[in-house]
Parts: structure tokens; sequence; C-alpha cells
């Protein structure tokens, strides 16, 4: 199986420089509806992997999480997208280490045995190093984005 890795934060949803847990707080970023219908078409698996760090900080719940990821996956399935899974890591620097956080692969990990995820034909897209870290780690592709910056390039080389 080949899949796209996505950060959440930055990636899929636009980047509030603050966290983002409410639904109308949520919005996606500008080419990525279109990016994940192409990306789907061409027989690529979708897999969201996010730090969730506010959890530790006791600023929103696991619940809280969940529930806006429900509401992501929704929203995309009306698209056409489905999202085979969603791996968040609740834990922060500040308060507690972690594998799973990024940039440590714990996460990663767990997707690539769980789903049999080749990694030689799969990618990660993130909007920082830590994503990038990460993903590397476990020999993944790595591409760095910016907010809303266009992901064409990326097509580019999935064909």
């Amino acid at each position: 199986m080949k899949a796209i890795f996505l950060d959440r934060d930055g990636v899929i949803n636009q980047e509030r420089g603050d966290y983002t847990w409410k639904i109308e707080d949520w919005k996606f970023t500008v080419d990525i509806i279109s990016f994940l219908q192409k990306t789907s078409k061409m027989g690529f698996k979708h897999i969201v992997i996010t730090n969730q760090g506010g959890i530790a900080k006791g600023l929103y719940t696991h619940q809280d999480v969940k529930a806006l990821h429900r509401y992501m996956q929704s929203e995309l399935e009306k698209n056409g997208i489905e999202m085979l899974d969603v791996f968040y890591s609740p834990y922060h620097s500040d308060f507690s280490e972690s594998l799973s956080r990024k940039p440590e692969s714990l996460m990663f990990e767990k997707a690539i045995y769980i789903y049999g995820i080749n990694v030689s034909t799969s990618v990660m897209i993130g909007d920082s190093q830590r994503d990038i870290v990460a993903a590397e780690k476990v020999g993944l592709k790595a591409f760095k984005v910016d907010a809303n910056g266009p992901l064409n390039h990326i097509i580019d080389y999935l064909k």
C-alpha cells in the first residue's frame, strides 16, 4: 500500500498561530481538497500524523480532538476523499517526553505496521522541520510546504 502522510495544522487546515480544536476555527488550506482528490485517483491512501500538545497543556481534551477529526473526515468524504486514519500525539515536551511526538517517529511506525505501508512509494507532507525529521527516520521522502503553498510539485513527483 502506498500512502501520503500529512501533518494537520498548516497542511490540511490553515495554521492560525494558535491551537485549533474547535470546529468553528477549522478552515481547509487552499489546495488540499484538490490535491487529495488527485492523489486518491492515483491510488494513494491518506493518513494524518499530528502533534496535539494542547491536550498536555490542558487547553482541550482528547474528545475535542476526536470530534474535530470526525468533522474533518466527514468534510473530506463529502469531496470523495477517504482519510484512512488519524494518529495524534497528546504530549508536549514542556510537560512530558514521548516517542510519539514529532520529531520522533512512533506515530509513523505504528501506521506503517498497521497498514502495511510501503515507505519507498509513500511520502510525508509537513510544514515544519520536525515533520520532515520524523518522516525521514522511517525512510519516507518528505516535502516541507508553506501555509497555503501550492502542492502541484508533489503531484509531479508522485507521477
